[in-house]
């Protein structure tokens, strides 16, 4: 699997998956393919068993790319096409973030569920009409927040706190740097009123775990700050970014983006969380162990009974996806609260546009 690259990482599952729905029970159409992420997000439908049935963008090279790697996919001639098809039942989408919320409300005012990359919105208007629309169609707005829910040691921690094993979780600090790759991006990813900014964009993911492990249903952010350090010829683009949070349950979270992952590193980024827990602390190491071993998803708890090294690659899998669709069939709530969600977005855009620029 290529981890050299975030922008197409698309990890698989080692483990066998349960499909949950039979051929054609459950079919996706794709419109959007502007980030690579959207072959993640597809990969692990498949994997549940959906259909990957029909895909549109607007450059032919793309979809004629993503077909070599879904050949059940047929080329649609329009967006139209696919939100009218009434055997669709789920969208979904890496078109350029700034199209992402708009795209989310005609899919759902159509009938249809909605599963885009991060961030899923860009401002806090999005937010509540995303909120909105949910509650008047039924259907679900899902969105792609693959460092926890692609990551087997993120999902492993996640049921250690579960069980009990950490006891309360009082504190999580995530530390998330990205290869930038700059040559290779597209222009709307140095645009800030396109992608949102660096926290609204891969910060999303950070504040979606911290939620996620403290299960903080509201929280505040307390400081951020953003700079723009290395990257002159794009002057409106930022390339760090830091933020702290606590939740009305007293958890806390501190959390630094950025894009200077060296090139000599076996990976697109140095993915960490240190989680401090009442009974417990845990460290994960996400992606790889610097200069030890290129394999990722390696735990390390302390607790009482004294400290262990876990390593879980290939023995969780992504159960995210299949229950994704089962919620999508069933009207339930198993894979992803919809509220924590929006939640996550709320707070990324709120850090984003309260922060406070570290650089000139």
């Amino acid at each position: 699997m290529q981890k050299m690259d975030g922008m197409t990482y698309a990890p698989r599952s080692l483990i066998e998956v349960e499909r949950v729905v039979g051929p054609g029970e459950f079919v996706v159409g794709v419109i959007g393919l502007d980030h690579g992420h959207i072959y993640a997000m597809a990969t692990g439908l498949e994997e549940a068993g959906a259909e990957i049935g029909v895909v549109y963008d607007p450059d032919p090279n793309k979809t004629e790319t993503f077909c070599q790697r879904f050949p059940l996919a047929r080329i649609a001639s329009s967006e139209d096409e696919i939100l009218n098809d009434p055997a669709i039942d789920l969208v979904a989408s890496a078109i350029i973030p700034c199209k992402r919320a708009q795209l989310g409300l005609e899919v759902m005012k159509r009938g249809k569920h909605y599963f885009c990359d991060k961030p899923g919105m860009l401002t806090g208007d999005e937010v509540e009409a995303v909120r909105a629309a949910v509650k008047e169609s039924g259907k679900r707005y899902f969105i792609y927040f693959g460092e926890r829910i692609h990551v087997e040691g993120a999902l492993y921690v996640q049921r250690l706190i579960e069980e009990g094993r950490l006891g309360q979780v009082l504190s999580v600090t995530i530390l998330a740097p990205h290869r930038l790759n700059k040559a290779s991006r597209p222009a709307w990813f140095f645009d800030p009123a396109q992608n949102g900014g660096i926290l609204t964009d891969i910060g999303s993911h950070q504040l979606e775990q911290y939620l996620t492990y403290t299960k903080t249903t509201r929280a505040t952010v307390l400081q951020s700050s953003v700079a723009n350090y290395h990257n002159s010829d794009h002057p409106a683009f930022m390339d760090f970014g830091q933020c702290i949070l606590a939740g009305d349950n007293g958890a806390t979270c501190y959390f630094r983006v950025d894009w200077f992952t060296p090139d000599g590193l076996g990976a697109w980024g140095d993915g960490r969380v240190f989680i401090v827990g009442t009974k417990a602390t845990v460290e994960i190491r996400k992606y790889l162990d610097v200069a030890t071993s290129n394999e990722g998803d390696q735990i390390f708890l302390v607790d009482s009974e004294g400290e262990h090294h876990i390593k879980v690659h290939g023995k969780i899998g992504f159960p995210f996806f299949a229950q994704m669709v089962r919620d999508c069939i069933d009207g339930t709530d198993v894979a992803i609260g919809q509220e924590h969600t929006l939640l996550a977005m709320e707070l990324a855009i709120e850090a984003q546009r309260t922060a406070t620029l570290l650089t000139p």
